[in-house]
């Protein structure tokens, strides 16, 4: 009996959403957040890899239940619900949330990191920066009666949201950064207090395929591990390129991500749902546009003021034949 496309669709959603999943847990493992924080958060550059580890806290946090237990302290995965719930301002959900601890300098650092499939505006339906500003807002607000108490601010913990764009463009590879900047707009600046408190950074990884190497040494690691490459030459190159370590569950994630990404590829699901929810999304849009038109034509608005706002004409007609049938 053939397939409905009821089925097809809830079979390629289970696929697809298994694969962000495992990206996700890809991304928590400690290795891959040790390389992500030395070459992406300035405060750890020029610490060593094993320190750097070492620093990460035992509540990774991954947005998603997993497939499988973390087994070993170069990965362990702590399945928590990553919820952010505040009384009167609504719920936002991480990817992935973890405490790292600055040795030298004794600070402890509140880090988010997201997988991005699209920074696309067009797509997104808004500016990816300010969500990433609304995610590092958040993340401030909620250390009050966690991280301080009463009016001690300057016990407020840095934080920095990480977001892994999937989407760069064959020469889009880039690391790029948002955070508070203080000048002076009159006369001089007379407190030199380091503003460095939230930062958000923006990593644009590329998915294609014949792509010149990447300079930048993490977003070349990223490549890598993300690529669909077949798994013992990807497993080869991340530990003899990269100095990973093999260990049981991120062998296992690899090995998943592949075979996820193979069955995804055999049934061309993605691209489907990909062109339904661009489907989706333009008709959305155009309904809303026709909506505005008819809004403007009700309040009294002229044909040719209408168009001035950058309305078609074919729009114009649509909209006024749709009020007249249903006058």
């Amino acid at each position: 009996m053939a397939e409905t496309n009821i089925a097809q669709a809830v079979e390629a959603t289970n696929y697809v959403s298994s694969y962000d999943a495992n990206i996700k847990f890809l991304l928590a493992d400690k290795q891959v957040l040790a390389r992500i924080l030395k070459y992406a958060v300035r405060e750890f550059q020029n610490t060593a890899l094993e320190e750097i580890m070492a620093s990460i806290g035992n509540d990774i946090e991954v947005g998603t239940k997993p497939v499988d237990a973390g087994l070993s302290n170069m990965g362990r995965i702590t399945e928590s619900n990553t919820e952010d719930n505040i009384p009167g301002e609504g719920k936002i959900f991480y990817d992935i949330r973890f405490t790292a601890y600055h040795r030298k300098t004794e600070m402890k650092f509140l880090i988010n990191v997201e997988a991005q499939r699209s920074s696309d505006p067009d797509k997104l339906g808004y500016h990816l920066e300010n969500r990433i500003i609304f995610y590092l807002a958040r993340m401030i607000s909620a250390q009050k009666q966690t991280e301080f108490y009463h009016s001690d601010y300057d016990s407020l913990k840095r934080v920095r949201s990480i977001w892994i764009c999937l989407d760069g463009r064959e020469d889009g590879d880039s690391i790029e950064e948002i955070n508070l900047d203080r000048k002076a707009v009159f006369g001089t600046k007379t407190n030199p207090y380091n503003m460095d408190l939230m930062r958000g950074i923006i990593i644009r990884v590329r998915t294609g395929e014949d792509m010149n190497e990447s300079q930048n040494v993490l977003i070349s690691m990223l490549e890598k591990l993300l690529s669909q490459m077949e798994v013992s030459e990807k497993k080869r190159i991340l530990a003899s390129k990269y100095g990973m370590i093999m260990t049981t569950e991120l062998e296992g994630r690899i090995q998943t991500m592949c075979n996820l990404s193979l069955a995804i590829e055999e049934r061309g699901f993605e691209k489907g749902i990909e062109k339904g929810i661009e489907k989706g999304i333009e008709k959305g849009i155009e309904k809303e546009r026709l909506e505005a038109v008819r809004r403007m034509i009700k309040a009294g608005a002229a044909k040719e003021q209408i168009i001035l706002y950058g309305y078609t004409e074919e729009e114009y007609a649509e909209a006024e034949k749709g009020l007249l049938v249903n006058a």
